[in-house]
């Protein structure tokens, strides 16, 4: 294989920590009127093209069988920038603005440090080939997301129910919880149910309750894990 197509699955995800990197800037300034936006949302959807970037690298890289333990470290190292500090930054600000103590957003440090825990563990664990242990850190971010749209929709929901959600959300991407892998390996509703109807409830909760509707998606998920494990 030349080297051009070799390095395609690494140069996608350089988008991802491009597109990361960018995120962490928008979410710097919050609800400042950005584009037609706030930045927030700017920075909701950099974290959307990361996501983006980090399914299509791994697509690549098995489309044209470019597997290498740089582009595994490199992927993880990008993962750790868009999914674990560019929400917690969002979170930071956006309980900032929403009368949150100082304190309470410093707590949000938590995040990326669960984050790099949970990559540098997947990265050594070879159980973790058909399903995840602990919540996969691009599910972090979609959290955040539908949190943080939750609290710029509706309000602050309190110090200790923050704090609380901060801890949990930390936990579960270090915790023993088996989940199921999202990727389909093939169209069989006996090996699928769990995915399809985690699209269905995706698919109702976006339409229902727009953005906030991602945080109740990932509780859904983990939820599942936490009764059912990794059985899908």
């Amino acid at each position: 294989m030349n080297v051009g197509k070799r390095n395609i699955p690494n140069t996608i995800t350089a988008i991802n920590v491009l597109a990361g990197t960018s995120a962490i800037i928008c979410a710097a300034s919050g609800s400042d009127p950005w584009w037609g936006l706030k930045a927030y949302q700017w920075a909701y959807i950099f974290i959307a093209i990361a996501a983006t970037a980090d399914f299509l690298d791994g697509f690549m890289a098995r489309l044209l069988h470019a597997y290498s333990e740089m582009g595994k470290e490199l992927d993880s190292l990008c993962d750790l920038v868009s999914f674990g500090v560019a929400p917690a930054i969002v979170l930071f600000k956006c309980l900032l603005e929403s009368g949150a103590p100082q304190w309470l957003a410093w707590c949000c440090l938590l995040i990326p440090v669960a984050g790099a825990l949970r990559l540098a563990r997947f990265n050594i664990d070879s159980r973790q080939l058909t399903s995840f242990i602990g919540l996969p850190i691009p599910g972090n971010a979609i959290f955040w997301i539908g949190f943080t749209a939750f609290t710029y929709a509706y309000g602050f929901p309190g110090v200790w129910i923050s704090l609380a959600v901060i801890i949990a959300e930390s936990w579960l991407m270090v915790s023993p919880v088996k989940m199921f892998s999202l990727k389909f390996h093939n169209l069989k509703w006996q090996e699928n149910h769990g995915r399809y109807l985690l699209v269905v409830v995706a698919a109702a909760l976006i339409i229902c309750m727009g953005l906030p509707g991602l945080m109740w998606l990932i509780i859904y998920y983990a939820a599942w894990g936490i009764c059912l494990g990794d059985k899908v």
